[in-house]
């Protein structure tokens, strides 16, 4: 077997809770199955070539991306062929999966090593059987090597879901589960490199508003140019990356569908909706294939299935919840690259300035809320709740009845004994107005029994003095500090 490939640590950001995890598995006595999901350009191939530093011996396999005609002959030739190169045995032709795991098992060192099968459900293009093929060389083969962790990854986390960890198959087999999320706030500054101190939080927020916390698109950044000169460079330009983006990744994760559910985010660019609304909106029954598809892009990490729980209780209500876009640059690309591909293909699109947008401010309220839910665990600990029990956490909707009134907040966070009401704003300057915003939604939440509320502020842009004067809010976060670094 060939030496391990060198890894760049210096310019690794970010996943260090994931790396500890990453690492304990290395003192397990037994070989090691494990799974790594996330959207595409999260960095599920990186993070595992970071962690597998730590091992002796890493071979990464990727299966060949979907196009028309792609066989399962194809897939395995590019398997033979990755072998090849990353072992001492010459490229040889493979008849099926099996031989090409069982070639795969025999060289495997009695050291610790790593092995990658990275998008996976690409790799089982053209095999229904593909599955069941793993699973009998894991249990004949790959679990005889003590040293041994086998990592399947894919952007198809609904593939990962079906075949592999909802499979009776692989019932007990399955070690780890990784789900990359996108990146906090305070880890993002980080792409700006050295410049990071001298780029304000404004200009910042500009350009998460179109990148959110994916690692694959904040390289993209050039940190010597300002954020509309990167965001006009990057998806107002016909050679720009994040012109083409949206229509690759749902091509290659949902295929023949892909128009169909860029469909079905479009319905949610003006917030979120339940199933009935978006069954109402694009005029399809709300059961079967829709469902099914929201539940695809849910796992894909494009939409977010927001269950609200009882205030009172904590108890989830079951058939109480709404979908929204959880994906900055899917909302950015949906609201104003889409709607201009045509001229920006020809490049005849003449970007504006960002403010002048139609309903940029909107937008980006939008986009400010996906960036904080996706960085709760900064919230928590800015309220002192890290090592408190957290009975549930996340958006909330309380419909309107006989004998309550609708309303709705933007983080409600409920422990043991308080509910902490979280009203979340980016604007330019922030009037005392939100205190009476946040007032009436916490006497609309109609609580049984006595229980603590906590009110919470948190914002980017400038605070009335009427607001800390009031001293009606517990707490008052500047978000603008997690990109200060």
């Amino acid at each position: 077997m060939k030496p391990r490939h060198q890894i760049d640590h210096i310019n690794y950001i970010g996943r260090h809770s994931e790396r500890v995890e990453f690492r304990a598995l290395f003192k397990r006595k037994t070989a090691t199955l494990i799974t790594c999901q996330g959207r595409r350009r999260i960095g599920k191939s990186r993070f595992i070539t970071e962690c597998a530093a730590d091992a002796d011996h890493f071979l990464s396999f990727s299966g060949l991306a979907p196009r028309d005609g792609i066989t399962r002959r194809d897939q395995l030739d590019a398997f033979a062929e990755q072998l090849s190169q990353q072992t001492a045995i010459p490229r040889l032709p493979l008849d099926g999966w099996p031989a090409a795991f069982q070639l795969l098992a025999s060289q495997l060192p009695t050291k610790s090593c790593v092995v990658l099968l990275d998008e996976i459900s690409w790799m089982a293009i053209g095999d229904p059987d593909f599955a069941g093929h793993l699973k009998t060389v894991w249990d004949q083969s790959f679990s005889k090597h003590p040293g041994l962790i086998l990592v399947l990854c894919g952007s198809v986390s609904s593939w990962l879901e079906a075949n592999i960890l909802n499979s009776t198959g692989f019932v007990g087999r399955c070690a780890w589960q990784f789900h990359l999320r996108p990146l906090p706030l305070d880890e993002c500054s980080a792409f700006w490199g050295k410049r990071s101190p001298r780029i304000s939080p404004a200009e910042k927020w500009r350009m998460l508003a179109v990148t959110g916390g994916v690692p694959g698109y904040l390289e993209q950044l050039l940190p010597t140019l300002g954020a509309e000169e990167n965001i006009e460079r990057l998806c107002f330009h016909p050679g720009g990356m994040l012109f083409h983006e949206c229509g690759r990744i749902f091509h290659d994760i949902f295929t023949r569908r892909a128009d169909t559910y860029r469909d079905i985010c479009a319905t949610l660019l003006n917030g979120p909706k339940t199933l009935q609304e978006i069954s109402a909106k694009l005029g399809r029954e709300r059961g079967g294939s829709l469902g099914d598809a929201l539940h695809d892009l849910d796992l894909a990490g494009f939409l977010h299935k927001d269950s609200f729980f009882d205030p009172q209780t904590a108890a989830t209500r079951p058939r109480d919840h709404r979908y929204r876009i959880a994906d900055p640059y899917l909302r950015f690309h949906l609201k104003y690259v889409a709607p201009h591909e045509e001229p920006i293909r020809k490049g005849l699109y003449q970007r504006v300035p960002l403010e002048s947008l139609k309903a940029w401010d909107t937008l980006m309220g939008f986009q400010f809320e996906a960036l904080l839910l996706d960085s709760l665990s900064l919230i928590i600990e800015r309220l002192g709740l890290k090592n408190r029990a957290i009975l549930d956490a996340g958006p909330y909707a309380q419909r309107q009845t006989l004998r309550r009134q609708a309303c709705q907040i933007d983080l409600l966070i409920r422990t043991r004994n308080a509910l902490y009401v979280c009203e979340m704003k980016f604007r330019r300057h922030i009037t005392g107005s939100v205190i009476d915003e946040v007032r009436e939604k916490v006497a609309r939440l109609k609580l049984s029994s006595p229980l603590t509320v906590r009110t919470v502020l948190i914002h980017s842009g400038e605070l009335d003095p009427a607001i800390p004067a009031s001293d009606y809010f517990d707490h008052l976060i500047d978000a603008d500090d997690w990109l200060r670094s």
